[in-house]
Order: structure tokens, then C-alpha cells, then sequence
């Protein structure tokens, strides 16, 4: 049966809705040898196959849809898709890039059949994981403003994957496994253009105990950054088993304005990478996440099988689910970390020596192509108190948008200035919008007006909460 979102939101304020676990742990066990990957129809393929799961959606349809029964059995109310990497980018390497698309249609169309078999609503998250490429961080380590890729390229790749799973019939877009915020903010764009009816389920991942994901955020400062997105979910996933989660996941319920969901790996990996959390270890931890009232969704990532979809459905049967708080209409900026206005704040000050308008010696050092010595600036306005950085690279002969994407690339990698909101400024749209595409928290931009009319007005500001940013209006 067919299952509806009205549905869904029904049974999410009723109960703990359960999630499903991970797909590749069954399928190492299913599928065994490269040949079992590359199938018939890419028999001849140049390159190696083996470890793409994405591609049994297309050569190995009856593996996928067996593993998305089995959890359906185990009593999930919520399936998966199996397109974690199925995104241009992410085909890539294989040389599969051509197949992308249909291998989203099709993963999309494997996991709605099995959902509609049962005899109980079941509904199907469409998978959109994360790149190898990461729009904050620079792979050089002597070239800290390079990037693998542009803002552009990923919201494109992230788009077309996104197409195949409307086309397939997802129910909700999970944009999952969150290392780098940039990343999903891009990944939100695509949605918001090519699937603007598709809710979206947005998840984090921490690196380690600290709970900053590899790009530096904390989860707070995540949630600042895609609250614009207006998520129907939003978790915490992957990376750690539950018990070293829970930090961040009292954090995310504390904050967000939403549903809130929790699907850690069976435990740490161990010497071998794999995980040897027992269903009744991920279980119990997850229960007391759902007692103690943080969560409206749990499941499972890594490491996790049916059985222990099956003892988390067992013991989250009955718990009542978090209770979704309202929202307050406060001020609220992040870089690496949140900044928020209040009534106890005081006065904010903007550092706005990092702008070639304001310090001669900063534009001389951009002028001169000397970002590091830039980023001294930037340190200097940090370390003398400043809340937020205005950055304008409006100047003669300077190009203002290489100049403004430059600066900022190099400033994301210093974790000190990066810590920051960042306030765009720019007499010229293009650049205000360069800038943008460079900032994984939510910033500011300086300036729009009503000077050339309320159209253009409305234009710029519905673009600008596109990227998930707040205004100065003049």
C-alpha cells in the first residue's frame, strides 16, 4: 500500500518511527566477487566494479530488493534507498557516470515495490550521500583555497540523483551522512529546484568524540546552517555507535524545530574495520534515547542488520516520541559554532578590517595575491573580539569574485577565523553571491535595498535564504 506524508506525520507524533540499517553489511555477504558486480550488461565494462553497491540496483535488482524486504520484515517503517553514491561524482571513479541517473530510478523503484507489499504503510527515503570531494576543505595542503569541485558542480550532480529518485518514487529525500555542511547545503539547493514537493530528512555525522563533523562544525552550528531548508527531519548518523552520539543528540533535540532522528553505526569499528555491537547493545542505547525523550525516528548505519532493526523496534514499541518545541524567532548566525542574538547579547561587532574598502593594508595584501597574509588580518579582527567578519573585495581592477571565493576558501581551513559567521559584502550581486557558495555556516549578506524595485527585492532575498543566509536590508 501506498503510504503518505500526512501519514507519516501522524504516526511520527504518535510513536518512534524505525528506520532501517545498513545495506552494505548485507550485501559483502551476499554478493561475493567482482564478476557478481559487473553482471551481464557490463561485462565488457574497462573498469573495476567490485565494492559498488549502487550498481545492483542495475545488475543485481532481486539482491536489493531481498535486503529491502528483510528490514521491512524486521519491522521498519521506513526504507532506504540503495543510491548512497549514486551521483555523477560519485560513479565517477568507476566510470559509470553515464548510469547514474537510472541507477537512482531504479534503486528509488527496488525499495517503493517492496514497501508497497506489506500490509502496513511503509515509506522510502531516497539516499543521498556524501561526495569525495568537499567544497570546504581543500586536498592540498600547500593550497588551502582549492577545491576538487565548485559549489555548482555538486548541486548538479546532487540534482540529477535527485531527479531519478522523484522519477523512481521516494516518499522523502535523507540527505545523509553530513561531513562537510557546504556539501548538503548544495545538496538542498538541487532538492529545493528539481523536487521542491519532496520533504527533506537532513542527517550529520561526527568524526569522533568531539562532535564536529570533518569540515569543523558542531552540531548546533549544522543546525543553524540548513534550518533554512525547513527539514520535516533532521539527525544525527553514522561515524560512532550510539552510546558516544548521545552528546550531540541531547544538542540537536535541545535546538531543533523539527522531528529529530538518531541511526548510529553498530558500535566503533574495530582493528579489522568491522563492528561488533550486538543488536541488543544498539537497542538498549537507542531505547534510552527514546525514554529520555531525544528522538522521533531511530534505525541503524554501519555495521547494523535486520536483527537489529528487529530489537530496536522491540524496544522502542509503546515509547512515546520527542516532543517537537516551537520555534523562537531569535537572531541566529554560525561559522564552525552558532552565534546567537538575544535579549543578553550586548553589543555585536563586526570586524570589517578584512575589507579593501576599510584597511589599506588588507587590500594590499589582496591586491598582491598574499591571502595568508590576509588571513592575518581576519585573526587580528577575531582576537580583538569581533562576533561576525565583513568581507568586501569591491575595488578598481581587483576581480572582486575570484578575490571574494579565494579568500574565503582559505579562511574556511583556518579553524580560529572560520569559528565565525561571515557577513558578504558587496556592492555587486554576482559577488555577493560568489560568496556565498563559499559558506558552509549561515552568514550575512551586506547589502540588498529596494533601490531597483520590489521585484528585484524579493528576487535577491528569496535567493539569498536559498543559501541558507540572513540580510542586511538598507
Amino acid at each position: 500500500m501506498k503510504a503518505t506524508i500526512e501519514q507519516l506525520t501522524n504516526l511520527l507524533d504518535e510513536r518512534i518511527v524505525v528506520l532501517d540499517g545498513s545495506y552494505g553489511v548485507l550485501i559483502q555477504k551476499t554478493v561475493k566477487g567482482e564478476e557478481a558486480y559487473r553482471g551481464e550488461r557490463f561485462a565488457d565494462h574497462p573498469r573495476d566494479l567490485a565494492g559498488d553497491p549502487d550498481l545492483l540496483n542495475l545488475t543485481q535488482p532481486d539482491v536489493v530488493r531481498d535486503i529491502h524486504r528483510s528490514y521491512l520484515d524486521a519491522g521498519a517503517d521506513v526504507v532506504t534507498t540503495n543510491t548512497f553514491t549514486a551521483t555523477t561524482i560519485g560513479q565517477a571513479d568507476y566510470g559509470l557516470k553515464p548510469f547514474a541517473y537510472e541507477m537512482n530510478v531504479e534503486g528509488a523503484r527496488l525499495a517503493r515495490e517492496a514497501a508497497d507489499e506489506v500490509d502496513r504503510p511503509a515509506w522510502v527515503a531516497g539516499s543521498i550521500g556524501p561526495l569525495n570531494v568537499a567544497l570546504s576543505l581543500s586536498p592540498k595542503v600547500d593550497d588551502p583555497a582549492f577545491r576538487s569541485a565548485t559549489f555548482d558542480q555538486v548541486r548538479e550532480s546532487y540534482a540529477e540523483q535527485i531527479r531519478g529518485l522523484a522519477e523512481g518514487g521516494v516518499d522523502i529525500l535523507m540527505i545523509e551522512t553530513i561531513f562537510d555542511t557546504l556539501n548538503s547545503k548544495a545538496a538542498v539547493v538541487a532538492a529545493k529546484d528539481v523536487a521542491p514537493d519532496l520533504p527533506l530528512w537532513i542527517s550529520f555525522t561526527a568524526i569522533d568524540k568531539s562532535g564536529r563533523n570533518l569540515s569543523g562544525q558542531t552540531v548546533e552550528a549544522f543546525w543553524t546552517s540548513i534550518e533554512h531548508a525547513d527539514p520535516f527531519i533532521v539527525g544525527v548518523n553514522c561515524s560512532l555507535g550510539a552510546t558516544e552520539m548521545r552528546p550531540f543528540v541531547e544538542d540537536l533535540s535541545r535546538v531543533a524545530t523539527t522531528y529529530v532522528a538518531c541511526h548510529p553505526n553498530a558500535g566503533l569499528p574495530n582493528a579489522m574495520g568491522e563492528h561488533d555491537e550486538q543488536p541488543g547493545d544498539t537497542s538498549r542505547i537507542l531505547g534510552e534515547f527514546a525514554r529520555d525523550g531525544l528522538v522521533n525516528v531511530v534505525g541503524g548505519c554501519c555495521g547494523t542488520t535486520p536483527d537489529h532493526t528487529r530489537a530496536i523496534s522491540d524496544m522502542t514499541r509503546g515509547l512515546a516520541p520527542r516532543h517537537v518545541p516551537a520555534r523562537h524567532a531569535q537572531p541566529t548566525f554560525s561559522g564552525l559554532e552558532p552565534f546567537v542574538i538575544g535579549p543578553d547579547t550586548g553589543f555585536v561587532m563586526v570586524g570589517e578590517r578584512t575589507n579593501v574598502t576599510g584597511s589599506a593594508r588588507f587590500r594590499e595584501l589582496i591586491e598582491a595575491d598574499d591571502f595568508q597574509g590576509a588571513v592575518h588580518v581576519a585573526l587580528e579582527q577575531v582576537r580583538g573580539g569581533a562576533n561576525l567578519l565583513d568581507v568586501n573585495m569591491d575595488a578598481d581592477l581587483l576581480d572582486s569574485e575570484r578575490a571574494m571565493t579565494t579568500f574565503l576558501n582559505v579562511i574556511a581551513t583556518e579553524p580560529e577565523v572560520a569559528r565565525l559567521p561571515i557577513m558578504v559584502d558587496s556592492s555587486r550581486w554576482s559577488v555577493l553571491e560568489a560568496g556565498l557558495k563559499c559558506l558552509q555556516g549561515k552568514g550575512v549578506v551586506n547589502s540588498i535595498s529596494l533601490k531597483e524595485g520590489e521585484e528585484q527585492f524579493l528576487a535577491q532575498a528569496r535567493t539569498i535564504r536559498r543559501y541558507g543566509a540572513g540580510a542586511v536590508v538598507m
